[in-house]
């Protein structure tokens, strides 16, 4: 039996374990531990239960990272597909000393007063309307990137969590990540001088998903609930579990599937909010299939603070830049800075010459669309438990998750009007453009509506 998380009872957690935080130092954590053996050392005796939605391949492994904390219980497991549940209880069988209870539909979950907390990873249709109703039911957050399917649900998610006052983090994980965090703490300090010019990127060998058939739904798939908020369509053999990211129905393509991550640390870095003028080009070049979203993208936006940021995507053509498959680049007055897909950064001279560097000090593998950091991703998570336990900042805030996904989810929408946007750099809006802005929210399936 779990006992119900009482987290009125535990706001002096961070005061009984302030000592642990002699861990870290200025370029993250020390050679002598891990993220995972900080995590064992902090809030021994505090617990949070959290249930955990869509453990197909990524929510598994969140879930499994979540059970390694030593203040935390994964109590409840959710799918709508009946062999993701039997995975994911396997993979959590040696993780925490009891099995969890599992649910075909995750509102069930919610239900029970024994979860403090759902974890989101769901496909992006759900990610939004899971959050409210999360929220509504007196649930903590944690999301999955991005926080939402189109501007509109973001816009709601900000609302729910004040009108709630419930913590809702977003899975940009590279917040917490000690070395990128004293990297950006560098750019804002002026080690480049002014930052004018940002660039992010993400490359990969992603096959054809072919023309799909239109067949019986297997038996281990419940297909009406995994449509859930999003108007009913037949299935199709070629869309479970992941190629659901290519239709524009249920997924939003490269660009907020991996651009996120890239562009969130470009905001970051250059401390900017809103553009005032975003354009997109790309499109679906490498095969012929039923792939809807671009499998070649790059978006510019441009801000009103002189200065600019792009993304470019690319699915199906894995070269590499600057050295990775993914990362970003500074550019600035006196030099420029590189952040590639792990936790750390290179910083150059105006003459290409490396000035500082600060290597990598844990595993990663960027294309693994399961689980690349763990270690450092843990880390995430802690700050998320203080937040909730001792009302400490969240690194990824639905405020802040909300403005990086709406940069690129402005990419997007100029990308299927085929024209740049103008944008209200006050309330991040697109600005006289009847056919633009019907893209700024979605249809949803009757009963299903997102509402406060």
């Amino acid at each position: 039996m779990v006992k119900t998380a009482n987290l009125n009872s535990r706001r002096n957690f961070i005061k009984k374990t302030a000592a642990t935080s002699a861990v870290f130092g200025i370029g993250g954590i020390l050679p002598q531990f891990t993220a995972k053996s900080y995590a064992r050392i902090i809030g021994a005796n505090d617990r949070i239960n959290v249930s955990v939605m869509g453990v197909n391949s990524r929510g598994t492994s969140l879930a499994e990272n979540f059970a390694i904390q030593n203040n935390c219980d994964v109590v409840h497991v959710c799918d709508v597909d009946s062999r993701a549940i039997a995975k994911c209880l396997a993979a959590l069988k040696d993780k925490q000393s009891f099995t969890a209870e599992s649910f075909n539909d995750f509102r069930k979950s919610l239900e029970s007063k024994d979860v403090d907390a759902l974890v989101i990873a769901a496909p992006d249709h759900w990610h939004a309307p899971a959050s409210l109703l999360a929220m509504e039911a007196g649930k903590h957050v944690y999301v999955e990137k991005p926080c939402s399917h189109n501007p509109n649900e973001g816009e709601i998610l900000i609302e729910g969590a004040k009108k709630y006052k419930k913590v809702i983090q977003m899975g940009n994980q590279r917040r917490s990540w000690p070395n990128v965090i004293e990297g950006i703490m560098a750019l804002k300090n002026g080690d480049i001088g002014r930052v004018y010019f940002g660039k992010g990127w993400y490359s990969n060998n992603r096959p054809s998903i072919g023309i799909g058939k239109y067949t019986a739904i297997p038996e281990w798939l419940d297909w009406d609930l995994w449509q859930g908020p999003a108007p009913r369509k037949s299935f199709k053999d070629n869309l479970i579990h992941y190629n659901w990211h290519w239709h524009w129905h249920w997924g939003t393509g490269e660009a907020l599937n991996n651009g996120t991550h890239m562009i969130d640390l470009l905001r970051w870095g250059m401390e900017v909010d809103f553009p005032i003028k975003v354009s997109s080009n790309g499109g679906r070049y490498r095969y012929q299939d039923d792939w809807e979203t671009p499998d070649t993208q790059v978006i510019n936006l441009d801000f009103k603070e002189n200065l600019s940021m792009s993304w470019e995507g690319r699915s199906c053509n894995g070269k590499y830049i600057e050295g990775s498959s993914v990362g970003v680049m500074f550019y600035g007055e006196n030099g420029s800075m590189l952040m590639g897909g792990g936790n750390g950064y290179t910083i150059f001279d105006l003459d290409n010459k490396i000035v500082k560097e600060v290597k990598n000090d844990q595993e990663i593998d960027p294309r693994n669309t399961v689980n690349p950091a763990q270690n450092l991703d843990v880390l995430h998570i802690r700050n998320m438990f203080d937040a909730i336990l001792n009302g400490d900042k969240l690194n990824a805030d639905i405020d802040s998750g909300h403005k990086s996904t709406l940069l690129v989810q402005l990419g997007n929408i100029s990308q299927r009007v085929g024209r740049s946007l103008e944008i209200d750099q006050k309330s991040g809006h697109i600005k006289e453009d009847r056919e633009a802005n019907k893209l700024w929210k979605r249809s949803y399936e009757k009963g299903w509506e997102m509402k406060l």
